[in-house]
């Protein structure tokens, strides 16, 4: 079963500091949490992030889970190369409660990481073999990214884009959920907007569902 965690606000400790460390970083970045990263050094790469106050670094030598019970972290991805260091986390990780990843040791983690094909922030498509080859997701990803960007327009994250602001609106003003339901197919299917989309005139499409949702009855 695929997911999408709702990781907003929530704390994820990455242990380790390099480039292993950077790619589940990068991973998390868009998922509004905080991040902090605790080794006894980081690449430049991270130490920018840093820098730039993207996320958090606590320099310390890992021997043990326990800094699981210092930060009680939402959930802890391990990087290190030291995989028995890696298991002890994950089993304390696991007698927590927390949520679990190690990049050695994907099986007994509590998720695996889909390659995604990402467009704008706004539409994610993952190919996902289970853990059983990381290798051919990615490789997949690559074909795969350049039939979606035929396929996927701009009309379309704008759509996306809209419905999102218009949902927001509505959960003031209508009710009950079939009304939402009605008022945002109302929305997607309203030739107005749409050309609006097809024109990149979005602060115009905001205005014309606003419109309709002050009209809506």
């Amino acid at each position: 079963m695929i997911i999408n965690l709702n990781l907003q606000g929530r704390l994820v400790i990455v242990i380790g500091g390099g480039n292993e460390a950077l790619k589940r970083i990068n991973s998390l970045l868009k998922e509004n949490c905080q991040i902090t990263v605790i080794s006894s050094a980081i690449n430049n790469q991270i130490e920018t992030l840093v820098k730039n106050k993207k996320i958090k670094f606590k320099k310390q030598k890992i021997q043990n889970a326990s800094i699981l019970s210092a930060y009680k972290p939402y959930m802890v991805i391990t990087t290190t190369n030291n995989k028995k260091l890696n298991q002890k986390i994950i089993n304390d990780a696991i007698k927590k409660k927390i949520i679990t990843y190690s990049s050695d040791n994907p099986e007994l983690s509590d998720f695996a990481n889909p390659a995604i094909i990402d467009f704008e922030n706004t539409i994610q498509i993952g190919i996902f073999t289970g853990g059983k080859s990381p290798s051919m997701s990615k490789k997949l990803r690559k074909k795969f990214e350049k039939i979606f960007k035929k396929i996927i327009t701009k009309e379309d994250i704008s759509q996306i884009k809209i419905q999102s602001i218009a949902r927001e609106l509505a959960k003031d003003t209508i009710f009950t959920q079939n009304e939402r339901k009605m008022y945002l197919n109302n929305i997607m299917s309203d030739k107005e907007i749409k050309q609006l989309i097809k024109d990149g005139q979005l602060k115009r499409a905001e205005k014309r569902a606003i419109t309709i949702l002050r009209n809506w009855k």
